[in-house]
């Protein structure tokens, strides 16, 4: 079908142009509304006909109105559906050309697309140049990823938890053997290796790394968190205490919220030796509804979470048996007052360990 074109500007054409310009700017008619008119003017030249042949067919009687409606609707019915099949047509090939225009748009934005991708040193350089990013990206962060990640259970403005406890000087994990171990060691000149020079962890800093720094000016607590992580075993607790801290406060769920139920230390001593169940059901001391709902809810839909969770569980349970081996009862309570071990007492509650 032969496109029409449409008028620039009607306005324009009108002031100071001739009739003729004018009538020149209208577009033609396309086929389906030419045979539109042929078939109306067919239609009503063949009414026309008909009742100059056969007559008006008006009674003696005079005028019928009734007739003279129905004469009128049987000539105009005809021609309004040759004019509705007409705006059907024309809407019809409307959408065409709008679509083909559209997906020639469409075309045209890929093909821009893609010789964009395919710049400037093509597909390769673009993915060396993506792989450098990366490399720098780990690099920065595997040197901040631990000071960043440990603020996720903090609230701004939330009150300093102050550690009852003075420095003791027994270290938290195997002191007397790793002393040994690491004075024979010395007396090596060769194949002595590093984590073998670093001096156990104290209780102290066990249970500062436990907590987490307060805040970016926490030099004291960065200090533990270090010490902490260049323990073997200490460092896996503390890697996945901040795994489970992050998740949970995905879910609003802040350690620093929560006020746990004081327990005594015999409870944990217990807990240490091995035993569950009943004996040790105050240690599910955190009552806060909203929160265990909410852990209970992400545990049962997320594998991820759910993982994370019994996998923190398991390196409490083995990182907490050694330390308690050279705790004191005061060293007990001030551990139970970190976030690592409210933690704990969530997932303690929510898994059934206590009960």
């Amino acid at each position: 079908m032969a496109e029409r074109p449409q008028i620039k500007d009607v306005k324009t054409a009108s002031k100071g142009a001739t009739p003729q310009d004018v009538v020149a700017e209208v577009p033609p008619l396309s086929v389906a509304e030419a045979i539109g008119l042929a078939l109306s003017f067919v239609w009503l030249a063949a009414c026309a006909m008909f009742f100059m042949v056969m007559g008006t067919g008006t009674t003696e009687g005079g005028f019928d109105p009734l007739r003279f409606v129905m004469t009128v609707v049987a000539i105009a019915m005809p021609v309004a559906m040759i004019w509705l099949a007409v705006a059907a047509m024309r809407s019809a090939r409307i959408m065409r050309e709008e679509s083909t225009r559209l997906k020639a748009a469409i075309d045209g934005m890929r093909t821009v697309y893609l010789k964009q991708q395919q710049g400037v040193g093509g597909p390769a350089a673009q993915a060396s140049k993506v792989e450098q990013k990366l490399e720098e990206i780990a690099k920065v962060s595997r040197r901040t990823e631990t000071a960043l990640a440990t603020f996720v259970s903090i609230r701004p403005g939330m009150p300093s938890l102050a550690n009852p406890h003075p420095a003791p000087i027994a270290p938290a994990m195997g002191a007397d053997e790793a002393s040994k171990e690491l004075e024979d060691q010395t007396t090596l000149a060769l194949g002595t290796r590093a984590e073998d020079m670093i001096p156990p962890l104290s209780i102290e800093d066990f249970i500062r790394a436990m907590h987490f720094p307060e805040h970016a000016q926490d030099a004291e607590g960065f200090r533990a968190l270090r010490r902490a992580l260049e323990d073997r075993q200490v460092a896996g607790l503390v890697q996945a205490s901040q795994d489970i801290l992050t998740l949970m406060s995905q879910d609003g769920i802040y350690m620093d919220d929560l006020r746990p139920d004081s327990t005594l230390p015999e409870i944990w001593r217990k807990f240490a030796a091995g035993e569950r169940g009943k004996e040790i059901a105050s240690l599910g001391a955190v009552r806060d509804r909203s929160s265990l709902a909410l852990t209970a809810g992400r545990m049962r839909k997320d594998p991820v979470f759910r993982d994370a969770s019994h996998h923190f569980m398991r390196r409490f349970d083995q990182t907490y048996a050694q330390f308690e081996k050279n705790a004191s009862d005061a060293d007990l309570s001030a551990m139970a007052e970190t976030r690592t071990a409210r933690a704990f007492m969530v997932l303690g509650r929510v898994t059934g360990t206590f009960d």
